[in-house]
């Protein structure tokens, strides 16, 4: 797993140093992305408690919203600040653990990085992109919970089309792992603490978002 988060970090950051390093070409424009997508649900690993038994802490699949900003540097390549929100549940389940259930927010604060390609085959107003991004995840729940900000990466693609100047649409996939740290306190509820692993914890979104140039 460290490999793999390795690997998306490298490919993350590596297409924003290339892009800055393309100056020949002027800057293009900003394009301003409103997010509506739909997010997996994401499991986290927990440490043992009881008897060496394991509590399930699960978040919910359901949609996700926020919005982009982001400035061309060159006809292809792309730096994006981004948000999304996910309003979620989160559930723990163990065998000595009762049944708990509860409503948390699910924020992502990320730096993305992508790439756009002509195809001879394709008309020139339809692209397909592959992405980068490096950021944070916060998920928090009600005044009286914890809540916990993680190190929180992604990779995907999709495609733009813009039959028209000013705007066009993206449909995109990502996959957005999230690295748990160890002694992360779930958001449990009264009396109860889970501690989490530090692992992966896999998610992944499908968004389809009207975009914006100016």
């Amino acid at each position: 797993m460290r490999a793999v988060s390795i690997l998306g970090v490298a490919l993350a950051v590596m297409s924003c140093p290339l892009a800055a390093q393309n100056p020949p070409e002027p800057l293009l424009g900003i394009d301003i992305t409103p997010n509506v997508g739909y997010r997996t649900n994401i499991n986290f690993i927990t440490e043992p408690g009881v008897d060496g038994v394991k509590p399930r802490v699960s978040l919910d699949s359901g949609p996700s919203r926020g919005f982009a900003v982001g400035v061309r540097y060159n006809d292809g390549d792309v730096v994006e600040f981004r948000w999304s929100r996910q309003d979620t549940y989160m559930n723990v389940v163990g065998p000595n653990v009762p049944p708990f259930r509860q409503r948390v927010t699910f924020d992502q604060f990320h730096m993305d990085c992508s790439h756009e390609y002509v195809v001879d085959e394709w008309p020139l107003w339809a692209r397909p992109f592959i992405l980068g991004s490096v950021g944070v995840t916060r998920v928090s729940g009600t005044v009286d919970s914890p809540s916990f900000t993680r190190f929180s990466f992604g990779i995907g693609g999709g495609v733009k089309a813009f039959p028209f100047r000013r705007f066009g649409l993206k449909i995109q996939a990502e996959w957005l792992p999230l690295w748990v740290n160890p002694e992360v306190r779930a958001l449990c509820g009264y009396g109860c603490v889970i501690f989490l692993s530090g692992r992966l914890a896999h998610q992944a979104e499908i968004s389809i978002s009207p975009v914006f140039r100016f």
